[in-house]
Parts: C-alpha cells; structure tokens; sequence
C-alpha cells in the first residue's frame, strides 16, 4: 500500500519538528534528510493521485460513450433508459 500525500505531507512536518527540537547535530541531520524524503514521497503521491482522478474520470466518460453508441445499433434504443437513474430537480 503506498501512502497518499497528505499522510506524506503529515511526516515531512512531523520530520521537520523533531530537527527543531533535537538537541545534538546528527540527530538534526537524520531528521532533516528523512524530512526531505518525505517531501519527494508527498510529490510522487500527489503525481499519482492525479493520475488515479484522471483514469477515474477517463473511464466514466468511456463508459457514456460506449452506453450511448450500444443503444443507437439497437432495434428498441429506448429500452437503454429503463435501467438508468431518475434525476429529478428537488424543488
């Protein structure tokens, strides 16, 4: 499982306050680079959570596309709608 970007975000700061606080240099310096790698993490994860979106989208659109062309080759095209959701204006 890898870890999405805010939680990628939430160790680079946790990262970050433990270099502020630590006492002896090398200690700083682990902090300060594993800070660092978190950052790169958070970007790769924010790159791949936009691509994950645009997949998503790219498949609902497909699939719109595939139900309008399957019901225009149809003897009965309006037999398509009987299973497809009402949406109704509330008001």
């Amino acid at each position: 499982m890898q870890p999405t970007a805010f939680t990628c975000r939430a160790q680079e700061a946790r990262q970050r306050q433990l270099a502020t606080d630590a006492p002896l240099p090398n200690v700083r310096d682990v902090a300060f680079i594993a800070a660092a790698a978190w950052q790169k993490e958070a970007l790769a994860a924010e790159k791949r959570e936009a691509r994950e979106v645009a997949t998503r989208l790219h498949r609902i659109e497909a699939s719109l596309e595939r139900t309008t062309e399957d019901r225009g080759l149809s003897e009965n095209p309006d037999r398509g709608f009987a299973d497809r959701p009402v949406l109704r204006a509330l008001g």
